[in-house]
């Protein structure tokens, strides 16, 4: 009988602690608001779903079946340097500059387009399952979101599945477009909300919640015009943030709240 005692109570202080452990509150992440640094002007009528920078070039991918489209201009400029339009019934999505390769994503198509950096001209197809968000690219692997609290790995060249990992906390989320910067953390749209989400992508912890809510008055926006679109500006603490039909982007900081 004393054995048998011993063992409940043993049972029952583990039960306690693993209850414990489960009913504990999730550990709120730091939060952060937005320095504005610049300003610069955008199409209107780009409906953007990914930005990318690289050197000097600023590439921009858009969305809509019929009016998707991946552009390349002058950072500094704003000139064009290049364009390619998807046809119908494509809607564009994120993309990344993985090496030698553009990457760019479609929504609901099952399909990523491998272009060249320079022209835009389409190099190549890779098909995936489920749907495509969110594209960028980092050490030696890209990163995808699918509007899910889930990140997805694949290999640069043939666009394979390499692994994934759900975020550890905010799993609401619903990860849009990514950017892989420079300190190895990833920062991902909270679609549809004005969240920015600093991410480790090792572990999937939030490191911080970002509040970019102040930069557009709402009244000027409708429900689509929604925040999408990050890019840091290479060797720099700068970001480029822009908006689906957005008028301005935002050349911004990321500071303590």
């Amino acid at each position: 009988m004393k054995r048998n005692r011993r063992s409940l109570a043993i049972g029952v202080l583990v039960g306690l602690v693993i209850w414990s452990g489960c009913g504990a509150a999730e550990e709120p992440s730091p939060t952060m608001n937005i320095e504005v640094v610049a300003t610069r002007s955008h199409d209107p009528r780009a409906f953007t779903q990914g930005l990318e920078i690289h050197g000097e070039v600023l590439y921009e991918g858009t969305g809509l079946s019929g009016a998707s489209s991946v552009r390349a201009t002058n950072l500094s400029t704003g000139v064009e340097l290049a364009r390619a339009d998807l046809p119908a019934p494509f809607f564009g999505e994120g993309i990344t500059l993985a090496g030698d390769t553009l990457w760019q994503l479609t929504w609901q198509n099952h399909i990523a387009f491998a272009r060249d950096p320079h022209t835009l001209a389409e190099v190549g197809r890779a098909s995936y399952e489920g749907e495509g968000w969110g594209l960028c690219t980092r050490a030696g692997r890209l990163v995808m979101s699918n509007g899910t609290d889930t990140l997805t790995f694949r290999d640069p060249v043939t666009f394979a599945p390499t692994g994934s990992i759900r975020l550890t906390s905010n799993h609401n989320a619903r990860l849009n477009e990514l950017d892989c910067a420079e300190d190895g953390s990833v920062y991902a749209n909270d679609w549809p909300s004005d969240r920015i989400l600093r991410i480790d992508p090792d572990s999937g912890q939030v490191l911080a919640v970002i509040d970019a809510g102040a930069l557009l008055p709402h009244l000027t926006r409708t429900s689509e015009d929604t925040l999408n679109g990050i890019a840091q500006i290479p060797g720099t603490d700068r970001f480029l943030l822009a908006g689906k039909n957005w008028p301005t982007t935002f050349e911004v900081r990321f500071v303590p709240a």
